[in-house]
């Protein structure tokens, strides 16, 4: 039977909804069932059973056992499906539904939410590091369970005779590196500085960040120590780009744009597609002679690449030449007399 109500709130460790009849106050209040909430702020009776469990909303017991709850329930129920809508859990939303039940206007809720709000963005940029950290071991082991290479095959083939023109200025023909071995690193992109990339660029494992092109650049005197005559970097990204990023960088050695992706058509690298282009997944290739004598591929850890490089230059130094590599070689020089 419909009657006059006082709606009063009071907030201890659960919040608490309390309603005083007060005849003649001229508040009407129409209690709610727990199926006529549900539907009004379309949600569910499990859910209504959690929220009050843990003191969110909390109805009042009739004398037959009956739930019934007063009409700003129905408020404090879609706020927690906003707010958890959002990514908040439904602990985290506790500050606004306490502040609306305490009878507090908007400005007063959103001054109250501030905090929450901030934590809760932390927390999401947490997790967003711990899934791209997971992301990116994932793609490593997916890169490394089908790989659609046949590096069997790359291992002894000639570099195409193609001229192009490093960020040094150099022209560089793939052919004709120079004698010696040169380290080719391959990588995907890297961000511009200041800048971020575009959507879609992101799903990239490590494309923030050349933490490769450091490495190399930080190891280059010993790379050079350990028997490599010269180290290049080449990607996909235009000759500007490579510009720019040689020049904050500091390299010690020069990048090779590659946008038309000559090499991986000339030796069927791998590559990977990316809002709507195409960039070179990471590998490196030792080149002797302008023939492929070792590939290092799939590169899991790509800022400390540079340190596998150094050991297998360590284990296959001039006076320690890898019996395959000599094969390698033999066997080249006999096509090319034949």
């Amino acid at each position: 039977m419909p009657g006059y109500w006082q709606l009063s709130a009071g907030v201890r460790d659960a919040m608490t909804l309390t309603l005083t009849r007060t005849p003649g106050s001229g508040f009407t209040v129409e209690p709610m069932r727990a199926g006529e909430l549900a539907r009004r702020s379309g949600t569910t009776i499990r859910a209504l059973r959690y929220y009050e469990s843990v003191g969110l909303v909390v109805p009042r017991r009739l004398a037959n056992g009956y739930r019934e709850y007063d009409p700003i329930a129905e408020r404090l129920v879609v706020q927690i499906r906003e707010l958890t809508a959002l990514g908040l859990s439904v602990e985290e939303t506790r500050p606004f539904v306490e502040s609306i039940a305490a009878g507090a206007d908007e400005s007063d809720v959103r001054a109250a939410a501030l905090e929450t709000y901030r934590s809760a963005i932390a927390g999401l940029q947490t997790r967003i590091g711990q899934l791209t950290a997971q992301r990116d071991a994932l793609e490593a082991r997916l890169a490394l369970a089908s790989t659609v290479v046949d590096f069997g095959d790359l291992v002894g083939r000639e570099l195409p005779d193609e001229q192009v023109f490093a960020t040094n200025g150099d022209a560089v023909n793939y052919r004709h590196l120079g004698p010696g071995r040169t380290i080719l690193f391959i990588y995907p992109l890297t961000g511009r500085h200041g800048v971020d990339l575009r959507d879609g660029l992101l799903e990239i494992p490590g494309a923030r960040a050349p933490e490769q092109v450091r490495w190399f650049r930080d190891h280059h005197g010993e790379l050079l120590t350990a028997g490599a005559a010269r180290v290049f970097g080449l990607s996909a990204q235009s000759a500007g780009y490579q510009q720019e990023l040689a020049h904050q960088l500091c390299l010690q050695y020069p990048l090779i744009p590659d946008p038309r992706l000559t090499l991986a058509a000339a030796l069927g690298l791998p590559t990977h597609t990316a809002a709507g282009r195409t960039f070179y997944r990471r590998l490196t290739l030792v080149v002797t002679g302008g023939v492929v004598e070792h590939v290092f591929h799939p590169i899991p850890a790509p800022p400390t690449h540079a340190n596998e490089v150094l050991r297998w230059l360590h284990r296959t130094a001039p006076g320690r030449p890898s019996a395959r590599g000599s094969r390698i070689r033999a066997t080249t020089r006999a096509k090319r007399n034949e």
